[in-house]
Parts: C-alpha cells; sequence; structure tokens
C-alpha cells in the first residue's frame, strides 16, 4: 500500500519562506504522479501544485504560480513544496497525494493521500 506522510509545516511571518517534505514508501514511486493540496479551515480542499512521472511536467493553481515551486526526487522517494514570499491566505492544512495514472493537467483528486502538516502565516 502507498503510504505518504506530509512533514515541514509550521508558523512562520508573511513574506518569509517555508518547505514542505512528503516521504513516500510502497508503489513505485518514480512512476507516481504527485501533488500538493490545501484546505483552509471552513474551505473545500483545493488544489495547490502537482508535478508528472513522465517528464517532470508541473502544474500550479494561479495564485501560487511564481511563488511556490513543487519537486521530486526519485531516489529519496520524496516530494517538495518550496513555498516564498507567503501570504495570510496560505494558511491551511497541505496535503500530498499520490496517483498511477500521470498528470497531463492540474487534477482534481489523488487516488493516495497523506494527513497533512499545518501551515500558519501570520500576517
Amino acid at each position: 500500500q502507498v503510504r505518504l506522510v506530509e512533514s515541514g509545516g509550521g508558523l512562520v511571518q508573511a513574506g518569509d519562506s517555508l518547505r514542505l517534505s512528503c516521504a513516500a514508501t510502497g508503489g513505485t514511486f518514480s512512476t507516481y504522479a504527485l501533488a500538493w493540496f490545501r484546505q483552509a479551515p471552513g474551505k473545500e480542499r483545493e488544489f495547490v501544485a502537482a508535478i508528472s512521472w513522465s517528464h517532470g511536467t508541473t502544474y500550479y493553481k494561479d495564485s501560487v504560480k511564481g511563488r511556490f515551486t513543487i519537486s521530486r526526487d526519485n531516489a529519496k522517494r520524496t516530494l517538495y513544496l518550496q513555498m516564498n514570499a507567503m501570504k495570510p491566505e496560505d494558511t491551511a492544512v497541505y496535503y500530498c497525494g499520490a496517483s498511477p495514472v500521470d498528470v497531463r493537467a492540474p487534477p482534481d483528486v489523488m487516488d493516495y493521500w497523506g494527513f497533512g502538516t499545518l501551515v500558519t502565516v501570520s500576517s
């Protein structure tokens, strides 16, 4: 079974940076599409960024383009999300997701999920 564990969340001030990590076990990591989603209090879970397994093609939510960078290290079986110039509206629980079906566009859902890591941005 594919298992995902997020880490790196915490409290930061607006304008600061933070990097999230997602460690994966099980499955064939190199051929799994990966993504980050987030859910703020009282809101629905939303797509943030995704990366394909075939060519490492990336996709981003419009509001994070130019600020966030998604990347993967297949040798370490780890997914990353570098977040710069953070804003209060980035406050949410961030979830790592994986799917054996490669992404060709921003995904709505993934097949496997971690339990999330909380990111809080103060103003």
